[in-house]
């Protein structure tokens, strides 16, 4: 073997230990040890914080975003306009300070955890999350980001009753030619090809069970006088509206299992679906 060689092969080796060793530090370092507690690769996941933001995903793409709790394919938002910040359309701006609060329909006080999850089974025709769910918790965080005041205009929804009967023959020719347009002809909602609700469907098997208060007479008519078609609000007369809510919220739709359990106390609304 020539010197050079023998060289070579020295400084080649030295350099694999130093390599070696350098890389060995690094991996046992304080700073890589911390940061593996957060960041553990293909061993594990990172834990999700909860955030507003996230919060607002979750309520804008509920039906994409949380399949395993949600039955219908509606979201949040498809009822709690433009982020939940509409008035007269549930808005969210304050309702943290109005829970927890008194329910005919479960006959108990509920917190705003057990409201939420309320509306996952009936409106959403789905299942409760449980309460430290990162969905669950990033969907307060967004709501207690609107939340500067207890006293807020326009909050949830008005209803609408008239003294006379509703005409559900007019309603579906009112429902024709001013809703079917976005919701479609058969109720059946507008998608986008890869399943995003454009519009959301307002009866059959995706949309809302009968124990949803958009299947209530009363709070559909007020829903649709205040906030339909969308971005036209308040142009149907009281008996537009009145009519096309008898129509479409006596359309078939799910059950609710749970219905027996409902206004254990009594006071159970006239407009109930069961």
């Amino acid at each position: 073997m020539k010197a050079t060689d023998a060289v070579t092969g020295l400084i080649g080796a030295s350099l694999l230990i130093l390599s070696f060793m350098l890389i060995n530090s690094l991996l046992n370092s304080p700073q890589f040890l911390r940061n593996q507690l957060f960041h553990p690769g293909s061993v594990g996941h990172e834990k999700e914080v909860p955030s507003a933001e996230k919060g607002l995903d979750f309520l804008t793409n509920t039906y994409q975003r949380l399949p395993q709790f949600v039955g219908a394919k509606i979201n949040c938002t498809n009822c709690h306009l433009n982020g939940g910040k509409q008035p007269l359309a549930g808005p969210w701006v304050g309702v943290k300070f109005r829970f927890p609060q008194y329910r005919n329909r479960t006959g108990r006080e509920v917190s705003l955890v057990d409201r939420i999850n309320d509306c996952f089974e009936r409106s959403l025709n789905g299942k409760p999350l449980p309460k430290k769910h990162p969905a669950m918790l990033s969907m307060l965080a967004y709501m207690e980001s609107l939340s500067p005041d207890d006293k807020v205009k326009g909050r949830g929804i008005p209803k609408l009753k008239l003294s006379i009967a509703p005409d559900r023959d007019n309603g579906k020719k009112v429902y024709e030619v001013k809703c079917a347009y976005c919701h479609q002809k058969g109720g059946e909602g507008l998608f986008t090809p890869d399943g995003q609700v454009i519009y959301p469907p307002l009866w059959g098997e995706d949309s809302f069970n009968i124990a949803a208060g958009m299947a209530r007479l009363h709070t559909a008519a007020g829903f649709v006088k205040q906030n339909m078609p969308l971005g036209q609000g308040g142009s149907l007369t009281d008996k537009e509206a009145w009519d096309v809510a008898a129509y479409f919220s006596t359309q078939p739709r799910p059950d609710f299992a749970k219905k027996h359990l409902d206004w254990p106390k009594g006071k159970k609304p006239e407009d109930a679906r069961y």
